[in-house]
């Protein structure tokens, strides 16, 4: 059985915007969030999210990841893009009469299908 401890996680400052403070995650858990005022309050609430988060799944009697196992990938993530690559990105998909979601995802489809050595 593995232990809180095993499960890696990410912590980072939440802007002022955000209500400031660190904000933790654990990436085998895609929806298990918690933040502090502090890195040592945000550890702490933490603990207690996965601790919650196990034992609900254990409830409803559902698989529990296993650390690094990098869990179930909802196939969502959020990028930080500069406020100027933003606007370009939207003045392009507006341009191209789509969503930015769909500019961006048609932009990392090129990336990834480009083969090896071609710019």
């Amino acid at each position: 059985m593995s232990k809180l401890s095993d499960y890696p996680f990410e912590i980072r400052p939440l802007t002022e915007e955000e209500g400031g403070g660190f904000l933790i995650s654990f990436p085998d858990f895609a929806e298990c969030i918690s933040d502090g005022e502090t890195v040592e309050e945000a550890l702490a609430s933490g603990r207690e999210a996965l601790k919650a988060t196990i034992a609900a799944l254990k409830s409803k009697k559902l698989a529990v990841p296993a650390p690094n196992s990098g869990g179930v990938a909802s196939g969502k993530f959020v990028a930080r893009v500069p406020k100027t690559v933003h606007a370009q990105l939207a003045t392009r998909a507006k341009a191209e009469g789509v969503s930015l979601n769909a500019l961006v995802l048609t932009f990392i489809a090129q990336g990834l299908g480009r083969k090896e050595g071609r710019a």
